[in-house]
């Protein structure tokens, strides 16, 4: 799965510097899984705050793109609440 490398590790990093930026404790799981058609990609923190993808970012602006980057290289994402509180943010690469 060479051809799904670089969107699935742009994607983590992504994904990891949203929980680094704006989860206080700075925790969260990262979860790989195989699948028949490619992988996908769970990042689960303790942050209840819902996430959003802002659809215009100012061009002078030093953030607010990582999700549009994240919807751009991958074929799919979501966010799920967690029962515990916290929520995931996953994404799919298929071959």
């Amino acid at each position: 799965m060479a051809e799904l490398a670089d969107a699935a590790e742009l994607g983590v990093s992504e994904l990891v510097a949203n929980v680094v930026r704006h989860v206080p404790d700075r925790r969260c799981t990262v979860l790989v899984l195989r699948q028949t058609e490619g992988v996908r990609v769970e990042v689960t923190d303790g942050f209840s705050a819902p996430v959003s993808a802002r659809t215009e970012v100012p061009e002078d602006s030093e953030g607010g793109r990582g999700l549009l980057l994240l919807d751009a290289v991958v074929d799919k994402w979501g966010v799920e609440s967690e029962p515990s509180g916290g929520k995931t943010v996953w994404f799919e690469c298929r071959t």
